[in-house]
C-alpha cells in the first residue's frame, strides 16, 4: 500500500510557500463573486456550499485513493480538518451572515489570523515573530475598511458568536495543515486537503439536503454583470479553481511558511474578493475600501519580511526553543556529533 508521507520532492523555502498562500488566497477569492450568479439564479446558499465542497472532493477522489492509508495514519487529524477547515467555516459563516449583516461577519471572520498568533504564542508556546504580529493588526484595521464595517453595523449576540466560530474554525484550518507534516506519521499535505474535503461533503450533506435543491438550475443560463454565461461556467470555477486549487496550494503553504504568517497572508482573500465583485459584478469599490486594501498587502507584506521568530529570539538573547535542547534532533549537539561521524559539514534550517 502506498504510504501517505510528505513529499521528498516539492521544493522548500518561505518565496515557494508565500507564492503558494498568495495562489490560494487569489484562488479563495473568487469564490463569492462565482457562487453570486447561482445564488441569484435559484440555488440557495448552504445548496451553492455543498455543490462548491462536493464537487472539490469528488475532483480530488484520484488523490484520496492514491494516499488511502492516511485514513489509518493519521484519523484524527483529517476528521479536525474536514469538521473544522471545510465544514465549520462554511456552515458558521452563512450561520452568521444570516443575522448580522455580511461586512461585520467577514471581519470577524478574519479575526483568525489574530487568533492564531494567539494560540501559538500561548497554547503552543512558540515563539511569534514581530512582523506577523504587526501584519495581522495591520491587516485587520485594513479589513474593517474593505468590508465598511461602519455600514449597518449592529449588534446580535448569537450572530457574533457565529462569525467567531467561523473564526476559530479558520486558526483550526492553519493549525491542522502545520500539524499534518509533523510528528512520527506525517500525511501528505495534498491527502490533508483531499480526505478534508470529503468529510466536509458528508457533513454539510446531512445539514444542507442536497436532495431537496432545484439542479436543473445548472443546465441554463445565469447572469454576470449584464452578460448570460452557462451555469456551468461559475460552478466550475467555483470548484476547480475557488476550492480544489485552493486547499491544495494553501496546506501545502503552510509547510513553507510559519501558521502565522500564512493566516496574514490568507487576509489578501477579502481583497481579491472584493476587486473580482468589482471587475465581474460592478460592486464598486469605494476610497475607504481601496485604503483598507492597501492595509492589508501592506500587513502580509510585514508579516512574512519580517525575520523568523527564532532569529529574533536569538538576536534578543531569548531563551532556546525545545529543538535546541541536548536531546533535540536539530540540537547543537546532535548536530555537532553527527558532523563528527560523517566527517562532512552538514547543514540545518529552521522555519518561523
Amino acid at each position: 500500500m502506498h504510504r501517505s508521507t510528505a513529499s521528498p520532492t516539492l521544493p522548500t523555502g518561505r518565496t515557494l510557500g508565500l507564492s503558494l498562500a498568495l495562489v490560494s488566497a487569489f484562488a479563495f477569492g473568487g469564490s463569492g463573486t462565482a457562487a453570486k450568479p447561482l445564488i441569484e439564479a435559484g440555488l440557495s446558499p448552504l445548496h451553492v456550499v455543498w455543490l462548491r465542497v462536493t464537487g472539490a472532493a469528488v475532483a480530488l477522489l484520484p488523490i484520496a485513493y492514491r494516499h488511502r492509508d492516511a485514513v489509518l495514519r493519521r484519523p484524527g487529524l483529517l476528521i479536525g480538518f474536514g469538521l473544522l477547515a471545510v465544514a465549520g467555516v462554511q456552515a458558521c459563516y452563512f450561520a452568521a451572515i444570516s443575522r448580522i449583516p455580511v461586512g461585520v461577519a467577514l471581519l470577524i471572520e478574519y479575526l483568525g489570523p489574530p487568533l492564531l498568533i494567539g494560540y501559538v504564542k500561548f497554547v503552543q508556546r512558540k515563539p511569534i515573530s514581530r512582523g506577523a504580529a504587526i501584519g495581522a493588526g495591520v491587516a485587520v484595521a485594513g479589513l474593517a475598511c474593505v468590508v465598511e464595517v461602519w455600514n449597518g453595523l449592529s449588534f446580535d449576540a448569537l450572530g457574533v458568536l457565529f462569525a467567531l466560530g467561523a473564526a476559530c474554525c479558520q486558526v483550526g484550518y492553519f493549525v491542522l495543515a502545520d500539524a499534518g507534516r509533523r510528528g512520527e506519521r506525517p500525511v501528505d499535505p495534498l491527502a490533508v486537503s483531499a480526505f478534508g474535503l470529503l468529510i466536509g461533503a458528508v457533513l454539510l450533506t446531512v445539514f444542507t439536503r442536497p436532495w431537496q435543491a432545484d439542479w436543473s438550475t445548472l443546465g441554463g443560463s445565469v447572469v454576470m454583470n449584464g452578460h448570460t454565461l452557462p451555469a456551468l461556467l461559475p460552478a466550475a470555477w467555483m470548484i476547480l479553481i475557488a476550492t480544489v486549487l485552493a486547499y491544495l496550494t494553501g496546506v501545502i503553504a503552510v509547510g513553507h511558511l510559519s501558521p502565522p504568517v500564512a493566516g496574514v497572508v490568507a487576509n489578501l482573500e477579502a481583497v481579491v474578493a472584493t476587486v473580482l465583485a468589482w471587475v465581474l459584478l460592478g460592486e464598486h469599490l469605494g476610497l475607504p475600501q481601496i485604503a483598507g486594501g492597501l492595509l492589508v498587502l501592506t500587513g502580509a507584506f510585514a508579516a512574512q519580511t519580517g525575520k523568523p521568530a527564532a532569529v529574533e529570539a536569538a538576536d534578543a538573547g531569548g531563551a532556546p526553543d525545545a529543538r535546541d535542547a541536548p536531546g533535540s534532533p536539530d540540537s547543537p549537539e546532535r548536530v555537532a556529533a553527527e558532523r563528527q561521524v560523517s566527517g562532512r559539514t552538514s547543514r540545518t534550517s529552521r522555519g518561523d
